[in-house]
């Protein structure tokens, strides 16, 4: 066990005797919602998973301890703190354990303390990616790169549409990760089902996606796998609606100086501010959704 790691007894019990457990991310509570509506859908989640067969253990750093697995006090003080607590990249978390500080974990860093902890399956809502503008910018998402390195199944409802979808795919396909299309043969966008580019493989059970999961481990690749789940049919956004508010937020921000880390949050903002509050309702539905597919996953996983 990592010195830096504290397991809550929960998922500590549940992973020595072979139980299904599913990481899941701290940004959505302090940088992705409102409080209380961050504590409220962290907390809706955790019971998703709990109903669907599985231990959920949310993630964050907590005084420089690298946590798998929060206490309701620990949720309840990262929604009320907000954007008070840092976003933590992979970059970050030598500084925050050296400095006993604090950090909401990324795509990346979830699934970094996921894997010390032996959690192999991990839901969000979307991921990280190739931010539009790249070729000149370099903005890539760190989210990709550890898709490439470290071996932990994220489910999640695709890659943000504020992204640049096409080479968020070629960056994964570079880096050997394969997207897998749950019940879909076409990358969803987050808001949207549809995003017009193709997925790898196309699943249809969590059973399947256990099997794909446990024959990459048999055969000992490094990296991880990209399971890609659309919102519901009921919850999804309309496309012309999401494009033309992602355009704004995007020029928003361009004109604000927004760059770097901070380009995620201000951007899915001012996008639940442009849509009038309709792509926050959507953002928690497709992660209890995605909730849903992981636990069900690693029941399966856990059969095996």
């Amino acid at each position: 066990m990592n010195r830096y790691l504290d397991v809550a007894p929960e998922v500590q019990a549940a992973l020595q005797q072979g139980k299904p457990v599913v990481a899941l991310e701290s940004t959505i509570i302090s940088h992705g919602m409102p409080y209380p509506k961050n504590v409220e859908t962290a907390l809706l989640v955790e019971k998703t998973i709990r109903e669907n067969g599985a231990v959920p253990a949310t993630i964050a750093v907590i005084g420089g301890r690298l946590k798998a697995g929060l206490s309701r006090d620990e949720i309840e003080y990262l929604g009320k703190t907000g954007r008070g607590v840092a976003k933590a990249s992979r970059r970050d978390l030598p500084a925050l354990v050296a400095r006993g500080a604090d950090g909401a974990t990324t795509v990346a860093t979830t699934m970094i303390i996921a894997h010390l902890a032996g959690i192999r399956i991990f839901a969000t809502g979307g991921i990280g990616g190739v931010h539009r503008g790249a070729e000149t910018t370099m903005d890539i998402s760190a989210d990709l790169e550890e898709l490439a390195h470290t071996p932990v199944m994220v489910v999640c409802a695709g890659a943000k549409s504020i992204l640049d979808l096409g080479l968020t795919l070629e960056y994964l396909e570079t880096k050997g990760v394969p997207v897998i299309g749950y019940g879909t043969d076409e990358l969803p966008a987050f808001y949207t089902r549809r995003s017009g580019f193709g997925v790898d493989y196309r699943v249809d059970s969590p059973e399947e996606l256990a099997a794909f999961y446990a024959a990459q481990r048999g055969l000992d690749y490094p990296g991880g796998m990209l399971v890609t789940n659309p919102i519901p049919e009921e919850y999804a956004m309309d496309k012309d609606v999401i494009d033309a508010a992602i355009e704004q937020a995007l020029a928003s921000a361009k004109a604000d100086g927004i760059h770097g880390k901070e380009t995620t949050p201000y951007l899915l903002a001012k996008v639940v501010e442009l849509t009038g509050g309709e792509s926050l309702e959507s953002n928690i539905k497709l992660v209890l959704n995605n909730a849903a597919v992981a636990a069900r996953t690693a029941a399966c996983l856990a059969a095996l």
